[in-house]
C-alpha cells in the first residue's frame, strides 16, 4: 500500500520561496503519478502540479507556471514542488496524492484531485508580509 508524507510548508513573505517534498513508500506500481494539490477552507481541492514516471510529463496549474517547479528523485522515491514568486493567493493547505498512471502523457484530465487517492497529511503553506 501506498504512504505519502508530505513536507516543507510554512510562511514565507510575497516573492519568497519554499520546497515542498513527498516521501512516497510501498510504490510496486510500475507506472504512477504523484501530484500536489491544495485547498483552501470553503473551496474544493485543486490540482496544482502533477508528475508522471512513465515520461516525466508534467501538468501545471495555469496560475502557477513559471513558477512552480515538480520534479522526481526516484532513488528517493520523493517528489519536490519548488515554489517561487511566491504570492498569497498560494496560501492554502498542500498534499500529495498517488495514482496508477495508465494513459500515455501527463495531461491536465489526469492532475484531478478525483483520481488520487493515499493521500499525505496536509502541510500549511502561507504567505504573507
Amino acid at each position: 500500500q501506498v504512504q505519502l508524507v508530505g513536507s516543507g510548508g510554512g510562511l514565507a513573505q510575497p516573492g519568497g520561496s519554499l520546497r515542498l517534498s513527498c516521501a512516497a513508500s510501498g510504490l510496486t506500481a510500475e507506472n504512477y503519478a504523484i501530484g500536489w494539490f491544495r485547498q483552501v477552507p470553503g473551496k474544493a481541492r485543486e490540482g496544482v502540479s502533477c508528475i508522471t514516471n512513465k515520461d516525466g510529463s508534467t501538468y501545471y496549474l495555469e496560475s502557477v507556471k513559471g513558477r512552480f517547479t515538480i520534479s522526481e528523485d526516484n532513488a528517493k522515491n520523493t517528489v519536490y514542488l519548488q515554489m517561487n514568486s511566491l504570492k498569497p493567493e498560494d496560501t492554502a493547505v498542500y498534499y500529495c496524492g498517488f495514482q496508477r498512471f495508465r494513459a500515455a502523457t501527463m495531461k491536465p484530465i489526469f492532475c484531478m484531485p478525483g483520481s488520487y487517492g493515499s493521500w499525505s497529511q496536509g502541510t500549511q503553506v502561507t504567505v504573507a508580509s
